[in-house]
């Protein structure tokens, strides 16, 4: 199957043909799995300190006293004696179900099974439809699969790729990036990622030559060689459809990997 490689102007210039891994099945179950495969392996196994809340001398009062049988702290200064202690219900006391290093985080897929999560992830960019479902907005992008010269690996100024995507259609998703900042809900804006945006387009090149540091201004937009590809990058959140803008030098690349 031949499709157009567009030139920096927007215009066809060429043809090119895509290799094989295009007509790979959907398989969004698989997607999801590699997905969350990618995401968990970044986690750090943690545990609460097994003394925690138990550094008490408190010791239970027994039976007859008309009050409950909980550790209490000893002693008859106010306000500390007869304060409750050690359990999990008390104040300072230990938690009943503390989080524990053994509990098994990361979720785990078959070396063939990822393989084939991304060839299906590839895949799916290609699907107008696909695309759109995401929230892309795709109504002035020039073609799908997007393949364009590989002049704009070597693209070093955030104006220079800007003009580049205004001309293949690309900048309306990230007009639709930009307004979709807000502040996140919750604990997480005060641990250094107070804003929340949304997943813009993917420019997947066959060599950085400059292009990484010209675009790494734009708002949602990420840059990636083909080596780097993973199911995360190609559906992000495990959903199928990224709007991705391919360079010539990265398709020929794509054939002989992941296989």
């Amino acid at each position: 199957m031949k499709v157009q490689v567009f030139s920096l102007e927007g215009q066809p210039a060429e043809e090119v043909e895509l290799p094989p891994v295009f007509q790979t099945e959907l398989r969004p179950d698989l997607i999801r799995r590699a997905v969350l495969a990618a995401q968990t392996a970044r986690l750090q196994p943690w545990g609460a300190d097994e003394m925690a809340g138990k550094r008490t001398s408190a010791e239970t009062w027994g039976k007859g006293f008309g009050v409950s049988r909980v550790r209490r702290v000893k002693g008859t200064r106010y306000p500390a004696a007869g304060k409750g202690a050690f359990s999990p219900h008390t104040v300072g006391g230990r938690r009943a179900h503390p989080p524990k290093v053994e509990k098994v985080l990361r979720e785990r897929i078959n070396k063939k099974e990822r393989r084939l999560a991304i060839r299906s992830a590839i895949a799916a960019t290609k699907e107008k439809k696909l695309v759109a479902s995401r929230g892309h907005a795709v109504d002035k992008v020039v073609g799908f699969p997007l393949i364009v010269s590989d002049e704009l690996e070597g693209m070093k100024k955030t104006s220079e790729i800007k003009g580049v995507l205004q001309k293949l259609g690309l900048w309306s998703d990230i007009e639709r990036v930009i307004s979709s900042k807000r502040v996140r809900s919750g604990r997480g804006k005060m641990r250094g990622r107070r804003y929340k945006l949304a997943v813009g387009p993917l420019i997947v090149v066959g060599e950085d030559r400059g292009i990484g540091r010209g675009a790494r201004n734009i708002p949602g937009t990420k840059v990636a060689r083909v080596a780097e590809l993973n199911a995360e990058l190609l559906a992000p959140g495990g959903v199928p459809g990224r709007l991705i803008l391919w360079t010539k030098g990265a398709i020929q690349k794509l054939g002989g990997l992941f296989t």
